[in-house]
């Protein structure tokens, strides 16, 4: 249920206001993930590479080479994997690393997978590591290995696979064991979209939505969209809430105010970004603090903290990760008209 829905609605209609809700939502998504990799704004040597790999697959008459997509969320990850079915000519079965926890989840799966399919697995670095060494040799051979019964009177009964593409995407390459990540023919890493490609693909989104909205305006919106097409999508889609409900024009005036009332400055910082800049500067003096201290002070999993939020901030300069801990940087200080404190001697450098 969305945050901002009445939490007296009576039970029965939440269920169904939820559900339609979620429609909408799902809707909303497909209507602007790109179809082709024509479509595809932004990503220019991923589009070229993959185009390259899927033709020659084509031509030859095979499955193409097993895909690796690595990069931070939002990217585009999962319409590449849904592309790549499509230039294939080819149905795409979908599934997530966390829901494959067992050997035989993976099996299930791979044993109905039809000639040619393409198997998308999210977040694949969070799978079993029984179900990875399964996959090893699906990967390699098509084929599986089924054990039979337990201890000494245990079989192994070879079941053959048929031909796949897997397309894999992770947001943390580096968790993924070096034999699974062998074994994919590409990988791709997705990058941060500048603001002139962010632009053109809030330009396509209004277009898709019949959204006028002026160019000033997009401009405006791709600044603070953090380098994310998902980021950026979200965002037009509250300036154009707002301009509905106040019967306005999606011009600049609007989308600052919009985006203002949600929290999302200038940078594209939000509430939590500045919460944790606050409370590294403000509680603790601009660091070091450690990744568990800070996720306390701020009220959130250290999780949410390391993956979401320290990604944008070191990269837009305002943090600096150090084995001590996190610190805020000068860039931040100003950022929050403060002025960093100089660094003081220890005693062995005296």
């Amino acid at each position: 249920m969305s945050a901002d829905r009445d939490p007296g609605a009576v039970a029965g209609a939440g269920i169904l206001d939820a559900g339609s809700e979620s429609d909408a939502e799902l809707a909303f998504e497909g209507a602007l993930r790109p179809k082709s990799l024509g479509e595809f704004v932004g990503q220019t040597k991923v589009r070229g590479q993959l185009e390259l790999l899927l033709q020659a697959a084509a031509m030859q008459g095979r499955s193409a080479d097993h895909i690796l997509l690595a990069g931070p969320p939002g990217l585009g990850k999962t319409t590449l994997a849904m592309i790549v079915a499509h230039e294939n000519g080819r149905s795409l079965r979908m599934s997530s690393g966390p829901a494959i926890q067992h050997a035989g989840d993976l099996a299930a799966l791979l044993s109905s997978l039809l000639p040619g399919e393409v198997l998308f697995i999210d977040e694949i670095h969070r799978m079993a590591r029984s179900a990875e060494e399964m996959l090893y040799l699906a990967m390699e051979d098509f084929r599986i290995d089924i054990m039979v019964g337990k201890g000494a009177g245990a079989t192994s009964i070879p079941l053959e696979l048929a031909p796949f593409t897997l397309v894999g995407a992770t947001t943390r390459s580096g968790l993924l064991p070096n034999p699974l990540r062998d074994r994919f023919g590409f990988t791709a890493h997705l990058e941060f979209y500048d603001d002139a490609e962010l632009t053109e693909v809030l330009r396509r989104a209004a277009r898709l939505l019949g959204m006028p909205i002026d160019e000033a305006a997009l401009t405006e919106i791709a600044g603070r969209s953090r380098g994310t097409p998902r980021i950026a999508n979200r965002l037009l889609r509250r300036v154009r809430d707002y301009a509905l409900v106040n019967a306005k024009d999606a011009d600049l005036t609007s989308v600052r105010a919009a985006l203002d009332l949600y929290d999302v400055d200038p940078l594209g910082l939000d509430r939590l970004d500045r919460a944790v800049l606050r409370a590294i500067i403000d509680r603790f003096d601009g660091g070091p603090v450690g990744l568990n201290t800070l996720a306390v002070s701020v009220g959130e999993e250290a999780e949410t903290i390391e993956s979401v939020v320290e990604p944008f901030l070191v990269r837009i300069g305002l943090l600096s990760r150090t084995p001590r801990g996190r610190v805020a940087t000068k860039a931040a200080w100003r950022q929050f008209g403060g002025r960093a404190p100089q660094p003081t001697l220890l005693d062995d450098e005296l």
